[in-house]
C-alpha cells in the first residue's frame, strides 16, 4: 500500500511543476497581456489595438487551462516581437503545460543561442527538460540556474521535483528546505515539500507540512487535495472527506471518497 501511495503523491508533485507552478522570476499571462510592446521593431508592422487583443486573449486562453490555443496566441506574439523574452517564456511554458515539452525546449535553446545564458531561460528549459522526462539534462539546467542566481526560491523548489522524479529525496528536501529558507511560509513549497516527505516514508511530518501549506492566503485547491489524499493513507477518512467536498464538484467527490473509503490505514 505505501509503495501505491508514494506513487500518487509524485504524480501530484509534478503536476504542482509541470502544469501550475510558475517559472523562476516568471511572466504570468496577465503579465504579457498587460506588457507594453517591446522597443524593438514588430516584424510584418504589428498593430497597437490588435496586438492587445492577441496579448489578452492569450492570457485568457492560459488562465482557462487552454494552453494549445494560448501557445498559438504567443507564437502569433512572438513573430511580431521576436526580441521580447517575456512572450518566449509563456509561449514555452504553455508548450509545456499543453504537453508537448520537445517544442518548449526547441524555443528555449533557440533564444540561449541567440541571447545567451539566462536564468529564467534555463529555469524553463529545466522545467522543460523534466517535462520531456529527461532527467539527465534538467538537474544540470536547474543546478546552473540556482549558481546564477541562489537567492530565488522557484529555482529550489524545481530541483527538488527534478530529484523527486529520481527518487533522490535526500537531495529533493534539501533543496525544498533552502527554499524554506528565503520563504518559510511559501504553500508551493510546502506542498512539494510535504508530498516529498510522504515519498520518502514520513507521513506524518508530510500531513503536518501540507497543512501548513494550506493555511497560507494563497493555498490552492490542488494543495488541499493533496492532503486529503495523504489524510487517506493515514487513515483519517473523515478528514480527507471534509478537504474533498471543500473543492470539487459532486460527481469528482463521490470518486474521490469511494476511492478514500478503500484504502487502508498505514
Amino acid at each position: 500500500m505505501r509503495r501505491a501511495w508514494q506513487s500518487t503523491c509524485l504524480i501530484l508533485s509534478a503536476a504542482a511543476l509541470l502544469a501550475g507552478c510558475s517559472t523562476v522570476k516568471s511572466f504570468s499571462a496577465q503579465d504579457v497581456a498587460d506588457s507594453a510592446p517591446t522597443a524593438a521593431a514588430p516584424k510584418n508592422g504589428a498593430v497597437p489595438n490588435l496586438d492587445a487583443t492577441l496579448r489578452q486573449a492569450a492570457a485568457d486562453a492560459e488562465a482557462g487551462y487552454k494552453y494549445g490555443e494560448a501557445a498559438n496566441h504567443y507564437t502569433t506574439l512572438l513573430q511580431r516581437y521576436p526580441d521580447d523574452e517575456t512572450i518566449l517564456l509563456a509561449l514555452a511554458r504553455n508548450f509545456r503545460f499543453a504537453g508537448s515539452p520537445q517544442q518548449a525546449i526547441q524555443v528555449v535553446n533557440a533564444r540561449i543561442t541567440k541571447a545567451g545564458v539566462k536564468p529564467t531561460l534555463l529555469v524553463e528549459l529545466g522545467k522543460d527538460y523534466l517535462a520531456a522526462d529527461q532527467l539527465n539534462l534538467a538537474i544540470p539546467a536547474l543546478t546552473q540556474a540556482k549558481n546564477l542566481t541562489p537567492g530565488d526560491w522557484e529555482i529550489y523548489s524545481a530541483l527538488g521535483v527534478a530529484y523527486d522524479y529520481q527518487g533522490q529525496y535526500a537531495q529533493a528536501q534539501e533543496a525544498y528546505q533552502a527554499g524554506l529558507m528565503l520563504v518559510p511560509t511559501n504553500p508551493e513549497l510546502l506542498n512539494n515539500y510535504a508530498l516529498s516527505l510522504a515519498q520518502s516514508g514520513q507521513l506524518d511530518t508530510a500531513i503536518a507540512t501540507l497543512q501548513q501549506a494550506i493555511n497560507q492566503p494563497s493555498a490552492s485547491a490542488q494543495m488541499r487535495q493533496n492532503l486529503a489524499l495523504l489524510l487517506a493513507f493515514k487513515g483519517d477518512k473523515d478528514g480527507a472527506i471534509r478537504l474533498v467536498r471543500m473543492d470539487l464538484p459532486d460527481e469528482m467527490a463521490r470518486n474521490n471518497i469511494n476511492y478514500y473509503q478503500g484504502l487502508g490505514g498505514n
